[in-house]
């Protein structure tokens, strides 16, 4: 590991970043690719600084990532997901191990499927009659924020470091 400032100083970029998301996508209905781009650039940092090995650790990463990306573009296609969510969820992928993503999917099902139905109820009470677009990167920042708060990001990835 080679430093614990610098490991809660890129989680914590990693917050801010999710909170720019949210207040993003709820404004615009957009996340920029610019925020998905650091968000996935520090990843590389956050794996150096708690010494990640590059095998099998990094390729793990790189793997969860991938995968995340197919399935997500899948859903993309089925216009059931917008890209900048796709594309946060992915680099989300490059920051921790594939149980500890799993937990954040599934929060992230909860809070939007909250999400979900309390804007579909104010939709409904608005009688607004466009379609109702569903600011995700919120359920997607809540999931993340959630497990930055309750993860030991120090010791995060001991198990694989060399």
């Amino acid at each position: 590991m080679q430093g614990i400032h610098i490991v809660y100083g890129l989680v914590g970029a990693l917050a801010i970043a999710l909170t720019v998301a949210a207040f993003t996508d709820i404004r615009r209905r957009q996340i920029d690719n610019w925020l998905n781009a650091a968000v996935a650039a520090g990843a590389p940092l956050f794996w150096w600084a708690t010494g990640l090995t590059l095998w099998p650790g990094v390729a793990l990463q790189l793997a969860l990532a991938a995968i995340t990306f197919f399935v997500l573009a899948g859903l993309f296609a089925l216009k059931a997901m917008g890209g900048g969510d796709v594309k946060l969820l992915t680099a989300l992928a490059l920051w921790m191990p594939a149980l500890l993503f799993l937990k954040l999917l599934v929060i992230m099902a909860v809070a939007g499927g909250i999400l979900t139905m309390a804007m579909s109820m104010w939709h409904i009470a608005r009688r607004q009659k466009d379609k109702l677009k569903i600011p995700y990167g919120i359920a997607i920042a809540t999931a993340g924020l959630w497990i930055i708060t309750t993860t030991d990001w120090a010791t995060l990835h001991a198990a694989t470091a060399g």
